[in-house]
């Protein structure tokens, strides 16, 4: 097998198109980050400036050594042309400039991490793939010139390989970048050998060079795209990364509910378009320890665009309303459940929960907010099961008092669904009053709920929404509460003002397939004289004046199950087929990987040991390789005992036993001769361990094996 050739510097500038032209495509990978039309000029520009600039140092042998630097400084020119213009004066870099680029090598990696996907293809958080890109293509070249084509693929591999940490590629997608990059790959191979094109039959050879990795990469994609699909990426470095918030005292929204109430008249926000929407939700309150209900955290600046949660597989609506005037206490701003993306300001996202955050953003505030609305029927959404994979994102309900658990078996007699999650609402809107006038009452802690549920039955919907999620939850649905304002009745000509007075709190419950769908428990969420909303509001509405009887939503009696665990109590359970091949398939591949990687990091810290170290590290090493074959070895043996040793077992040939004689001279000389080794003694003793290697690798590829994968030799002798 031949290595790769190196090139002629000057003579062969094909090559360096395809090395570039590879860092490109991996580049270009990171288009669900950024997308693809705002990385191809950024990543275009740079790579062809480093490029011509190589090609051209090659041809004069003084610009030779300062090849790489001229390259990077020229493609640092082209990043600042085409991403950071913005900060230079006629196109001259600036201290700014320079600013700019610093940040971009040390955290525009980080911002991407903290914006939902597409993020704003701004320099603070794409600077980072440009440069990547460029040092790839850099490296590339060099490696190409001084050692050849594999290492030349190395640096833009790198970069692929990072992309998909980042967000990684599957199906279609997948299969179309791997193509192109063992395109770019293949046609290297092919130009890396021209002397081989002058005839078909040549041309056939290296086309055959060409082909293993092309093969390889349309197996990766088929097994990637085809056998294994994947909707979403399993892992991605996005996943723990969310956007710093500012510490700050803000008050809870739900605390201020009953003082809005109080001050009706006070305009909040002018919301123009969007008719059909019955409600503005705020921010959504999910944590519950008994006492105070606590907001998500989760927040990420909110990149270009969104698309509807994957727990979303109905279809979908997207709508559009100006919303002006803004002039919420707190850094809250009016939403909706599903946010497609806001024009007008720089804002962070609650992703799960839809929640706007713009502390920043002075008030008043005015934007243009996009929102995905599910469409479902009545009778789909009235059979629809809760989303049970959301139930760990509604969390939980503190100490119960006595008394609420059989409170809560009465209002939602039947197991968790939708049509359960609606009756608990219709119980509380019929056994319970709105309260109204001025002395409201408030809180919404345990202490206040059990005197609502219990003893007064009278509260705001402060009161309704909180016992409403903390029963719900108690009954296995999951729920959470939301605060924001619902519409006013006179909405129809399309631009209508929110005051106080439309402050309110709902409980929303999670459905599958459907994501959040807001209930109205205290019949509020619509004034009087308002149209029903044309919404899954409205449609959850529509499918409580359906129910029937509570005594008929009552779940038929199961018959008791006859199975039993071999304890006689408690429910069975099984080990899937699979994971029993899982464990010990992991615990062999472990061990045919994991052995000869602790021999050779062990054989790379021998040789690194100062002094006549490296000699007893040698020494070391070939008797645990002849261990490794079978040669038995004990504590006590020296060198001459060891070539003893190993001719009784035929272990060796003539070379690798003069080898280990040689070897066995050096250690005498390390040990015993009194004066301080020289410091080609301890390459004169890995040579021999090579020689004594090499004697052993003529024994055969099954004697290779069962040495590599023993893994006796990792103690130390007895």
């Amino acid at each position: 097998m031949t290595s790769s050739p190196t090139l002629v510097p000057g003579r062969a500038p094909l090559p360096t198109v395809f090395v570039a032209l590879a860092a490109v495509v991996a580049g270009l990978l990171f288009a669900p980050v950024f997308g693809l039309w705002p990385l191809v000029v950024p990543l275009l520009v740079p790579a062809a400036v480093a490029l011509a600039i190589a090609v051209l140092a090659s041809r004069r042998e003084a610009l030779v050594p300062w090849r790489p630097v001229l390259a990077l400084l020229g493609g640092l020119l082209g990043v600042v042309e085409t991403t950071l213009l913005s900060t230079t004066v006629a196109g001259i870099p600036t201290g700014s400039t320079a600013r700019a680029l610093f940040s971009g090598m040390t955290d525009s990696w980080h911002l991407a991490l903290q914006s939902t996907w597409p993020a704003h293809p701004e320099p603070a958080l794409m600077l980072f793939v440009p440069l990547l890109v460029l040092l790839a293509c850099v490296l590339g070249v060099e490696f190409l010139y001084r050692w050849g084509t594999f290492p030349a693929l190395a640096p833009s591999f790198a970069v692929l390989v990072l992309s998909q940490f980042y967000s990684a590629t599957t199906g279609v997608a997948a299969a179309l970048a791997a193509l192109a990059y063992a395109a770019a790959a293949g046609a290297l191979f092919i130009a890396t050998r021209p002397e081989r094109v002058s005839t078909g039959r040549r041309l056939s050879s290296a086309l055959l060079v060409a082909t293993p990795p092309v093969v390889l990469a349309v197996i990766g994609a088929v097994v990637g795209g085809v056998v294994l699909p994947s909707k979403e990426a399993r892992y991605t470095l996005q996943d723990e990364q969310f956007a710093p918030l500012s510490a700050s005292s803000v008050t809870n929204p739900l605390d201020l509910l009953s003082h809005r109430l109080t001050h009706p008249d006070i305009p909040v926000f002018t919301v123009d378009g969007a008719s059909t929407v019955d409600r503005w939700p705020v921010v959504v309150l999910t944590g519950f320890d008994g006492v105070n209900w606590t907001p998500g955290s989760d927040y990420r600046k909110l990149g270009s665009s969104l698309a509807p949660s994957s727990e979303i597989t109905v279809e979908v609506e997207r709508h559009t309303a100006r919303i002006s005037g803004t002039r919420l206490d707190g850094p809250w701003l009016p939403s909706q459940p599903s946010p497609a993306g806001v024009a007008g300001i720089r804002s962070l996202v609650e992703q799960g929960q839809g929640s706007l955050l713009a502390p920043d953003v002075p008030r008043p505030a005015a934007y243009t907010l996009s929102w995905w609305e599910p469409q479902v029927s009545r009778d789909d959404l009235a059979d629809a099961a809760v989303d049970r994979d959301l139930a760990g994102a509604s969390g939980g309900v503190g100490r119960v008092p006595e008394g609420i658990a059989e409170l809560a078996d009465r209002a939602a007699p039947a197991r968790p669904t939708f049509r359960t999650a609606v009756a608990l609402a219709d119980f509380l809107r019929t056994e319970y009053r709105v309260a109204t006038g001025q002395n409201l009452p408030a809180g919404h802690s345990w202490v206040q709920l059990r005197k609502f549920l219990l003893d007064s039955k009278r509260g705001t919907s402060e009161q309704f929404a909180a016992a409403y999620v903390a029963l719900a939850r108690m009954k296995g649905i999951p729920a959470r509460l939301v605060v924001g304002f619902r519409a006013p009745a006179d909405r129809d000509g399309g631009q209508y003002t929110v005051r106080n007075g439309d402050a309110l709190a709902w409980p929303e419950v999670a459905v599958e397939g459907v994501g959040w769908v807001p209930l109205d428990p205290t019949g509020a969420a619509t004034p009087a004289g308002a149209a029903p909303a044309r919404s899954l509001a409205g449609t959850a509405e529509e499918v409580r004046t359906s129910l029937p009887e509570r005594d008929e939503l009552r779940d038929a009696p199961v018959a008791p199950e006859i199975a039993a665990t071999s304890s006689g109590h408690g429910r069975a359970w099984s080990i899937p087929g699979w994971m029993l091949l899982a464990v010990p398939a992991a615990a062999v591949l472990a061990w045919l990987t994991g052995v000869p990687l602790a021999k050779a990091l062990r054989a790379r810290r021998r040789r690194r040991r100062p002094g006549a170290g490296a000699v007893i590290g040698a020494w070391e090493e070939a008797r645990d390789a002849l261990r490794a074959h079978g040669v038995p070895v004990s504590a006590g043996m020296t060198v001459r005992d060891l070539t003893t040793a190993a001719a009784a077992e035929q272990a060796l040939d003539g070379e690798a036993r003069e080898g280990l004689r040689s070897l066995g001279a050096t250690v005498d000389v390390a040990l015993w001769s009194g004066t301080e080794p020289r410091p080609e003694s301890g390459m004169l003793a890995w040579a021999a361990v090579r020689t004594v290697r090499k004697g052993l690798a003529r024994r055969g590829l099954r004697a290779r094996i069962r040495a590599a994968v023993n893994h006796a030799p990792l103690r130390a002798p007895r």
